[in-house]
């Protein structure tokens, strides 16, 4: 079985031969396993540890494309810097990190309407064709499934006004968000026109989109139906009408959102993050026959880099979720590189050996 074939049925909970593999990396971990000398500096991870699925991200939604991005302050660790889109983001230098959010030219509906909204045009510089076209061809080559990846609406909003003023916005000014959310849902669409005419569809879909935090999502479920729904389900109607399955990525507790995101006619749910209190095996039992799951093995099982402890989390899991055939292993969040080249592979080896029909 091919992955293509594989990871097709998964996501139509079909009969499979064996459990899928796909996996995200800090680049500071390939770095140091490249100097490790476990992979050679030119070698692609999916291609050496035989991944199911392979992404690429290749449109850019930063709102002003001519806009160089200006350095305000800059130390040894860390460097500030405004973007295209008027927000302020601090980035550490010495290792991949999260950009702290310093401040944004857009906090309201004015400033949206003024500063952002008419330079959101389906311009051909947003999409990177050539990006697509060798990550599609290098996909084809491997019978390895390939997905279209990109933000949804609500990581399309968050960069142009940080999530404080989105999330205001949701209570106090919900029609500012809606019009945000559907300026960003018709540009993605319109993008994806271009860019699929010309070099053909992917297999599927991937939408980033975290939208919950420890214990909480950002948003209630009524608040996720009455507000960021209909363009969940406007970007994914459009996939569905190419025949694309849509895999959602969200970091964060988003479980209360799962029957909204089932409405919207998500396939399958990714990264289904532990520490924020995700259960891998609940939501399995909940929704298994519905909607194929992708992660949920606690990543921090793997920064002890103890072969039982990697044993532990996996033979409490994969024997239960690889029941009804919806089920791709990934960890619960990128591989940092406290994680040995030793210990990720055993983690691979012994996951897929559990995960076989």
């Amino acid at each position: 079985m091919t992955s293509i074939e594989r990871i097709s049925r998964i996501l139509k909970r079909q009969p499979v031969d064996r459990i899928g593999l796909f996996e995200h990396f800090w680049g500071d971990t390939r770095k140091k396993w490249a100097a490790e000398g476990h992979l050679r500096q030119d070698e692609d991870p999916h291609d050496h540890f035989g991944y199911d699925l392979q992404n690429c991200w290749p449109f850019s939604y930063v709102a002003d494309l001519d806009f160089v991005p200006e350095v305000i302050e800059e130390t040894e660790e860390t460097i500030l810097t405004r973007d295209g889109n008027g927000a302020m983001l601090r980035r550490h230098k010495l290792h991949d990190a999260t950009p702290e959010h310093v401040g944004f030219a857009v906090t309201e509906r004015s400033s949206w309407t003024e500063l952002v909204k008419s330079k959101l045009t389906p311009d051909r510089r947003r999409i990177n064709f050539d990006a697509y076209r060798a990550a599609r061809d290098a996909a084809r080559r491997a019978d390895r499934f390939f997905c279209w990846a990109g933000v949804n609406v609500f990581e399309q909003m968050h960069p142009v006004c940080g999530h404080e003023h989105m999330l205001v916005g949701m209570a106090l000014d919900p029609d500012w968000v809606r019009d945000m959310a559907r300026t960003y849902a018709e540009l993605n669409i319109a993008l994806q026109e271009i860019l699929f005419a010309e070099e053909g569809l992917p297999d599927g879909i991937w939408f980033y989109e975290d939208m919950g935090f420890k214990q909480r999502p950002f948003m209630s479920p009524d608040m996720y139906r009455e507000i960021i729904q209909p363009y969940h389900k406007m970007t994914i109607d459009h996939a569905k009408s190419l025949g694309l399955p849509v895999i959602m990525h969200s970091c964060g507790f988003v479980e209360p959102l799962i029957p909204g995101i089932l409405e919207a006619g998500v396939d399958c749910l990714q990264v289904i993050e532990v520490k924020a209190g995700m259960d891998l095996v609940r939501i399995h039992r909940n929704y298994g026959d519905r909607l194929s799951l992708m992660g949920g093995i606690d990543v921090r099982t793997l920064y002890t880099n103890d072969r039982s402890d990697v044993d532990r989390e996996l033979e409490s899991k994969i024997p239960t979720v690889k029941q009804g055939y919806g089920y791709v292993v990934h960890s619960d969040h990128s591989i940092p590189d406290t994680v040995e080249y030793d210990t990720y592979r055993y983690f691979v080896n012994r996951a897929l050996e559990l995960g076989t029909y």
